[in-house]
């Protein structure tokens, strides 16, 4: 005479089943979170080159504009 599964070791299969869907999602949104939050950084990271290039560019052409103003003012008093 063949068995059956009882009916306990059907439950603790779909629960198995059920905790392993769970799993895998809670997984999926760790993952997600952790992309965004490194992309964040990345973004907050290179807003900062971008920052400090500018800066770095403004001050080069104050500086060309100031040297250039020196050189036109030892032109007309020579």
């Amino acid at each position: 005479m063949a068995t059956t599964p009882n009916k306990d070791y059907k439950r603790r299969a779909r629960e198995q089943k059920k905790a392993d869907k769970r799993r895998a999602r809670e997984e999926a949104k760790t993952e997600k979170l952790a992309t965004e939050k490194a992309a964040v950084e990345l973004a907050a990271e290179e807003a900062a080159k971008q920052a400090a290039a500018e800066l770095e560019a403004q001050l080069e052409a104050e500086f060309e504009a100031e040297l250039q103003a020196e050189i036109d003012a030892e032109k007309k008093g020579a």
